[in-house]
């Protein structure tokens, strides 16, 4: 009998925030895929799940795949983790799922947490048509992706790092002076916090800052009025 793969969702901040059936499904399969094994045993351990753990990550996914397809097709269980929230959405996984679906394993997802519809669902922006985008090109392809957005009629969300987010705020107050934004800090941590404005706003407010933590940016459609 053919194995299944589980897409597990895992709390993007507070260890709380994991459903009944997550913790269940870990309990119940062969071994748990996950990003780095030393953040999922915090998890874990605080859940007193024991299970094996696998390094499966963007270096190490493309050579572990057809020996966790080949396991799958002997009859053991996955389940795919990332660090936080939920697989294959800008972390690994993508891969795994689509040769997974080729040779007709059955895919299943335990929903939970996303820092993209967390972030979407506080803003006070427009959720009934978004564009997601993830994390921009680092380098080459960025300045002609936020010059292609800037023209998008839809809410836009991005992911961006502490290491990147000033810079992204002078993006945007180059290709979105006159869009209102949201910047949302450490969802569901200790210290989540969020800041709303206009770009030349959230640049005076943030220069002021130590900045740390992972970030998501939600800019309001063109037709937004404040």
């Amino acid at each position: 009998m053919t194995g299944k793969l589980y897409i597990v969702s895992t709390p993007i901040g507070n260890l709380k925030d994991i459903t009944l059936r997550a913790i269940e499904t870990l309990n119940e399969v062969d071994y748990i895929l996950c990003e780095d094994t030393r953040v999922t045993s915090i998890l874990l351990k605080h859940y007193s799940v024991i299970k094996q753990l696998i390094s499966f990550n963007a270096v190490s996914e493309i050579k572990k795949i057809p020996v966790i397809i080949e396991r799958l097709q002997n009859g053991q269980s996955y389940a795919l983790v990332s660090d936080s929230g939920t697989p294959s959405i800008s972390d690994p996984g993508v891969r795994l799922v689509s040769e997974a679906v080729k040779n007709n394993i059955e895919v299943i997802s335990i929903p939970g947490a996303t820092a993209l519809i967390s972030a979407l669902t506080i803003s006070g922006l427009p959720t009934d048509s978004f564009v997601f985008e993830g994390f921009l090109p680092q380098k080459k392809g960025r300045q002609k992706q936020l010059k292609e957005l800037s023209e998008e009629e839809r809410t836009i969300v991005i992911y961006e790092s502490s290491h990147r987010i000033i810079k992204l705020i002078d993006e945007l107050v180059e290709y979105f002076p006159n869009r209102y934004v949201v910047i949302c800090r450490e969802l569901t941590k200790k210290f989540e916090e969020s800041w709303r404005g206009f770009p030349s706003e959230l640049k005076e407010k943030l220069n002021e800052k130590i900045i740390k933590g992972e970030f998501v940016v939600v800019i309001a459609n063109k037709s937004w009025k404040v």
